[in-house]
């Protein structure tokens, strides 16, 4: 069936029900835009052979096949269509199956036909036909961001992605590691489905968030960062969620949340671990209905956010623990981004300084920005870089401050002439304790150990007290030369007796 109108977009709704069809012709047509419409995967397939759409709308239960058999025929094609799934009350399994196949958002039935027109529009790129929603000039104090200048759905910009290369740019390295981060950011931009960027601190989290951001349809609209470990607990469901006037002591006007704040845009939440467990179960309740509603206000208002989570902790440890709810980490963690620490990528240590060097000497009005010496680049190359990115980042601010000239020395960054474990020592560690562990006996030189875990335990601390002295018994710096947390480190030394003076974290 065909309904056609003047419009720039064209859709294609696949439903073995003609009533529900019929339903969600007619409110489309009410939006202004064109509409095609198919039965089953056959009878759309062909549709979709013999023109192309703006958007797809597809059930994902049908008489001879499913919607997956639809997103995977845009996929193998490379076609241009943004698709919605449309599933059953409940299965979560199958909406996160579609997203992962590639569709950009996904329904539930009895479908909420407001919900429809928001996720059309927003897979379209442009406001749906509502009163216009109003963003906030200003955020909570807490958020420590610069909120959107003020403006209104209506008069908002029409979504547009930038270029790629600039908006990708500021990732620095070539290295396959973030190849394949680049790869995956590509791929998560062109969908609503949640992502949890997951790399220890200083890494480049936020950045990975942004780059989403721009590269998406959403890169028009604001963006919104929020530390989710920042915020008092006390004060979190405002913050988040806004309020209305009287809801509480000091209350005196309305007030909008960071959820408000990224309406039609992306909303990430750094370090998502750390919400208490009350404040989870608030937050799944907004990403299930796509709906909030302010502390002290009466009736929900519809959202149109994308989520991008951020963390460093292993959040199904967490789950296990009892301290992160299931149900909200199923619904986040559909699509994983690991951001690999600088130790794993030193070859891309020369494109970070050089960009790195340029910001800073731009932001300190000078320029050209200073060059490294040979003998220092090497100290670096050399550094186990605990902190990552952001731990360079300060040392070169602090040696483009020392240095006042054109170049660096090893003497402005202050790392010293003494070598860190170098990154392929922790492999060639790992591998050794496990052939000692599994290997015949004709695989180990000597005889065999009379106890094999004294044995082990020998070996063990053997490294950490190599690696202590490598790095001037820094517990922090040795235990991330291996691969260890601070805790992990503290724990080792304690049961192997490893003991040094003058420790410094």
């Amino acid at each position: 069936m065909t309904s056609t109108a003047q419009s720039q977009f064209s859709l294609l709704v696949i439903d073995d029900e003609p009533d529900l069809r019929t339903l969600y012709e007619l409110t489309l047509l009410r939006e202004g835009y064109e509409v095609e419409t198919a039965g089953t995967v056959e009878e759309a397939l062909q549709m979709l052979k013999e023109r192309s759409y703006s958007a797809v709308i597809t059930d994902m239960r049908l008489p001879d096949g499913s919607g997956l058999d639809v997103l995977a025929y845009l996929e193998e094609g490379k076609r241009r269509e943004k698709a919605v799934v449309i599933t059953a009350y409940g299965s979560a399994e199958n909406a996160v199956e579609a997203l992962k196949s590639g569709a950009f958002d996904y329904l539930t039935k009895p479908v909420d036909l407001r919900q429809f027109r928001l996720v059309v529009a927003s897979a379209l790129g442009r406001a749906p036909q509502t009163p216009p929603t109003v963003v906030p000039a200003s955020l909570p104090s807490s958020a420590g961001r610069a909120a959107p200048v003020e403006t209104t759905a209506s008069e908002a910009p029409p979504a547009r992605a930038l270029p790629q290369a600039a908006a990708l740019r500021r990732l620095s390295g070539s290295s396959q590691a973030m190849q394949q981060v680049r790869a995956l950011i590509e791929k998560v931009a062109k969908s609503m489905a949640p992502a949890i960027v997951h790399g220890e601190s200083g890494t480049g989290k936020e950045l990975v968030a942004r780059a989403i951001h721009d590269v998406s349809a959403r890169a028009g609209q604001p963006f919104i960062a929020v530390n989710c470990g920042a915020i008092p607990e006390h004060l979190l469901e405002a913050e988040f969620f806004g309020y209305r006037k009287g809801a509480f002591t000091g209350a005196n006007e309305d007030r909008e949340g960071f959820v408000q704040a990224a309406q039609g845009g992306t909303l990430f939440l750094d370090e998502i671990g750390d919400l208490p467990l009350a404040m989870q179960s608030k937050l799944l309740r907004v990403i299930q209905e796509r709906s909030v509603r302010p502390v002290g206000a009466v009736t929900e208002a519809p959202i149109n956010v994308r989520i991008v989570s951020a963390t460093h902790k292993d959040l199904g440890a967490e789950v296990q623990g009892g301290r992160f709810r299931q149900d909200l980490f199923y619904r986040l963690n559909v699509i994983q981004i690991r951001v690999p620490p600088l130790r794993e990528r030193l070859e891309d240590l020369g494109p970070i300084c050089a960009a790195l060097l340029e910001r800073i000497a731009r932001d300190a009005g000078q320029w050209p920005p200073p060059s490294l010496t040979r003998e220092a680049f090497d100290d670096l190359g050399h550094h186990a870089f605990p902190g990552n990115v952001r731990e360079l980042e300060n040392l070169l601010n602090r040696a483009v401050a020392m240095s006042g000239g054109e170049t660096i020395s090893r003497d402005d960054l202050g790392l010293g002439a003494v070598p860190a474990v170098e990154p392929t020592d922790r492999a060639q560690i790992d591998a050794r304790l496990e052939q000692l562990r599994t290997a015949p006996a004709t695989l180990i030189e000597g005889a065999l150990p009379d106890n094999l875990e004294a044995y082990l335990d020998g070996v063990e601390r053997d490294i950490l007290a190599r690696a202590l002295e490598r790095h001037r018994n820094n517990r922090t710096a040795a235990g991330a030369s291996l691969g260890l947390s601070l805790r992990q480190m503290r724990y080792r030394m304690a049961r192997l007796g490893v003991m040094v003076s003058g420790q410094d974290d």
